[in-house]
C-alpha cells in the first residue's frame, strides 16, 4: 500500500515538473523573442507522455493499429515506457495515418487523418512544447486551436472591431486546400527560427512524411501538407500562417494603410480596410505572398466587399465562422453590425439533426430527450449571439417538427398526435432558444 502511494506521488511530481518546465519555456520565449531553444527532445520524458495521455480524447477513433484507448490503458505504464524507450534509443517511427472522409454538407468530402494512438501521445507532448514557445509569438487576432480562444470569441471581437473601427471594405479570403499544401521545407525553416534541436525537428518531419492509408487500402506518401485530424497539425498550421500571413500583415500591410485589421481562425480569415485602394492592394499582394509559400487563393471564394454601417443601403454582407455579417439599424435607430447564422450552416445543421432523429428514434424517450437537450445547449452556446434570436427560433421550430415526424415512425403505425407529443415534451422538457452572449453591462455586473 505504501509503495502504491509513493508511485502516485512520483507520478504527480513528474507531471508537475513537466508543467513547470513548459511554463519556464513560455517565460523564456516571452522574454527573448529571438531565442532558439535547444534540448527540447529530452523534454519528452515519462511525465510529458503521461500528461499527454491525460489530455487525449479517449473516445476518438483508433488508427491503423486498431488499438483503442481502453486497450492501451490496460497496460498504461508499460506502453508509455515502450514509447519512451523507442524515443530514447532513436528507433521511434511514425505509423501510417488512417484516412477517413466526412461529408461537408455540400456534396464534397473533407479528408481527416487519424494517427495511431502511440503517435497521438507523442504528438500531444510535442504540441505542448510548441504551444509553450509560439503562444508568446502568435498575434492576438489569431484564434484557431489556441488555449483560451474560440471561434465564438473571434466572431464577437470582429463584430466589436467593425462596429467601432473606421472600416468600409472587407476582403474575405479562402486558401485552396491549405492543410494539404503546407510546404514541408518552408515549415521546417519556420520552426528553426525558434528551435535549435535537430532531433526535435527530425521527429516532426517523421509525422509530416508519414504514409497515409486510404480507405481503399492504397498508401500515399505525401510531399506536402499535414493531415487534418492529427494532434500536431493545428499548431503546425498556426505556425505556418503566422509567418505567411499574420506577421506580414502586421509589419508590412498595416504600415502601408490608414486603417486595417485581420481576424483569423486557422485558415479562415477576413481583413477590413478603410479605403478601397488599400483593400485592392492587399488583395493583389496577398496572392503573391501566398504563392511564395506554395499556397493558392480560391478565387471564387475570395472577394472585396463594400461593408460600411454608414452606407447600409449599398453595403453587402460576408460570412465568417458560420455567421453572416451585415449592416443594419438597432431598435433605437443606431447603425450597428448584426450577425445571423449563415444560410448554408443553418441548412446543414437541420440536415444533421434530421439524420440524428432518424438514428435515435427507436431509443428510449428518456435517452432521446437527454441527448437532444445536450445538443441544443451546445448549439445555443455557439449561435446564441445578440441579434441572432430569429435564426435560433427558426432552427428550434424546424427541429421540433422533425422530432415529431421521426418519433411517429417508431412503429409502423402513427405513434402520437401533437397533443400527445406536447405532453411528452412537457414531461421531459426541451431547452428553448436563448442568447448566450453576455453584454458588457452583464460582464461588469458579474465581477462587481
Amino acid at each position: 500500500m505504501q509503495s502504491s502511494k509513493e508511485t502516485l506521488t512520483e507520478r504527480a511530481r513528474s507531471e508537475y515538473l513537466v508543467q513547470t518546465s513548459l511554463e519556464g519555456i513560455s517565460q523564456k520565449a516571452k522574454r527573448e523573442v529571438k531565442y532558439r531553444f535547444r534540448d527540447l527532445y529530452r523534454q519528452i520524458n515519462k511525465g510529458a507522455l503521461r500528461l499527454a495521455w491525460k489530455k487525449l480524447n479517449k473516445r476518438a477513433a483508433a488508427g491503423v493499429d486498431k488499438i483503442t484507448a481502453k486497450e492501451f490503458e490496460e497496460n498504461l505504464e508499460e506502453n508509455l515506457n515502450n514509447i519512451l524507450e523507442s524515443l530514447k534509443e532513436k528507433r521511434y517511427h511514425a505509423k501510417l495515418v488512417r484516412r477517413k472522409y466526412i461529408d461537408k454538407g455540400n456534396g464534397k468530402k473533407r479528408p481527416l487523418g487519424i494517427p495511431a494512438l502511440s503517435d497521438k501521445i507523442v504528438q500531444r507532448a510535442v504540441a505542448d512544447i510548441l504551444e509553450a514557445i509560439y503562444e508568446q509569438d502568435f498575434i492576438e487576432e489569431s484564434y484557431g486551436y489556441r488555449p483560451n480562444k474560440s471561434a465564438k470569441q473571434a466572431v464577437i471581437d470582429l463584430t466589436e472591431e467593425l462596429q467601432f473601427g473606421k472600416y468600409n471594405y472587407i476582403v474575405e479570403a479562402d486558401i485552396k486546400g491549405f492543410f494539404d499544401n503546407i510546404d514541408h521545407d518552408w515549415l521546417v525553416k519556420m520552426l528553426e527560427e525558434r528551435i535549435n534541436d535537430k532531433q526535435f525537428i527530425r521527429l516532426i518531419k517523421k509525422w509530416l512524411r508519414a504514409g497515409i492509408l486510404e480507405e481503399d487500402g492504397k498508401v500515399i506518401h505525401p510531399l506536402t501538407g499535414t493531415p487534418q485530424g492529427g494532434i500536431i497539425s493545428p499548431v503546425l498550421a498556426n505556425i505556418y500562417l503566422h509567418f505567411v500571413l499574420d506577421i506580414w500583415f502586421k509589419r508590412v500591410v498595416m504600415k502601408r494603410t490608414s486603417d486595417a485589421c485581420i481576424y483569423r481562425y486557422a485558415d479562415d480569415y477576413v481583413c477590413a480596410f478603410r479605403y478601397k485602394q488599400d483593400a485592392e492592394m492587399f488583395y493583389h499582394e496577398m496572392q503573391k505572398r501566398l504563392r511564395k509559400f506554395n499556397l493558392e487563393l480560391s478565387i471564387e471564394k475570395t472577394n472585396i466587399i463594400l461593408f460600411s454601417r454608414y452606407k447600409k443601403n449599398q453595403s453587402g454582407s460576408f460570412e465568417f465562422l458560420c455567421f453572416e455579417f451585415r449592416c443594419s439599424k438597432s431598435h433605437k435607430g443606431k447603425n450597428i453590425i448584426k450577425r445571423r447564422t449563415s444560410r448554408k450552416k443553418l441548412k446543414k445543421s437541420i440536415k444533421s439533426f434530421t439524420e440524428w432523429c432518424k438514428m435515435m428514434r427507436n431509443k428510449r424517450l428518456k435517452t432521446i430527450f437527454k441527448t437532444l437537450n445536450s445538443k441544443l445547449r451546445g448549439y445555443y452556446n455557439y449561435y446564441g449571439l445578440i441579434n441572432n434570436g430569429d435564426s435560433l427560433k427558426k432552427f428550434y421550430n424546424i427541429s421540433i417538427k422533425i422530432l415529431y415526424k421521426w418519433l411517429n415512425r417508431r412503429s409502423q403505425r402513427r405513434s402520437m398526435n401533437w397533443g400527445k407529443f406536447n405532453e411528452i415534451v412537457g414531461w421531459y422538457g426541451i431547452c428553448k432558444p436563448r442568447i448566450t452572449e453576455k453584454t458588457e453591462a452583464q460582464l461588469q455586473f458579474k465581477f462587481v
